[in-house]
Order: structure tokens, then C-alpha cells, then sequence
């Protein structure tokens, strides 16, 4: 290691820091939404409420990529993160719903 390298030590562990505890952040904030998301499924079976709402969705990707472009993250990036948690919500709400005797179609979409 250099000079140079080592004295970049300090600043660098501090910004590895300060990734941890966003990276515990998003989880705890994920977890969270997830149990929204359960709520969500459990009341939608309870109601034999179909588990996709295509339009949420794309109202959803809309405000997200708007979002993501006003915090100067690539909008692509949120649109594909939003969609692989939807499609985790899907799997979470079929489940749900076969608990409850509601059959869902294996291509259903759901948008919390």
C-alpha cells in the first residue's frame, strides 16, 4: 500500500460505514414494505379480489422512474428493482390466496 493509498484509509472506511448502514436500511425498509404487501394480498383473498392491478403497476413504474430521475439514480435501475419486487409480491399474494381457496392465474400481476 502506498502513501497516497494509505492515507485514503480513513476516508474510505468511512464511506464503507456509511454503505452498511444504508444497506441495513434498505432491508429493514424492504421487510417493512413486504409486510404491507402481505396485508395487502390477505385483504385482497378475504375479498376474492384479483391479486393484479396492472394499472397501479404502471402508475407505480411512472412514479418511481420520475423519482429515481429527480435523485439522479438511472430510472431504468428503479424500473427493474420495482419490477423484481413486484414479482415477489406476486408470489407472496398467490400464496396468500391459495390459503384462502382463491386460485390466481400463474401470469397474474400484482402492485401493492
Amino acid at each position: 500500500m502506498t502513501t497516497d493509498s494509505h492515507s485514503a484509509m480513513p476516508r474510505l472506511l468511512e464511506l464503507r460505514a456509511s454503505i452498511d448502514n444504508l444497506d441495513a436500511a434498505l432491508i429493514h425498509i424492504l421487510a417493512e414494505r413486504f409486510r404491507c404487501t402481505k396485508a395487502v394480498g390477505k385483504l385482497k383473498a378475504e375479498h376474492s379480489m384479483p391479486p393484479a392491478d396492472p394499472a397501479r403497476e404502471q402508475r407505480q413504474i411512472s412514479r418511481l422512474r420520475r423519482l429515481a430521475d429527480e435523485a439522479n439514480l438511472d430510472p431504468d435501475f428503479a424500473e427493474k428493482l420495482l419490477t423484481f419486487i413486484a414479482r415477489e409480491v406476486i408470489r407472496h399474494h398467490e400464496a396468500i390466496a391459495e390459503e384462502h381457496g382463491n386460485g390466481m392465474q400463474p401470469d397474474s400481476k400484482a402492485q401493492a
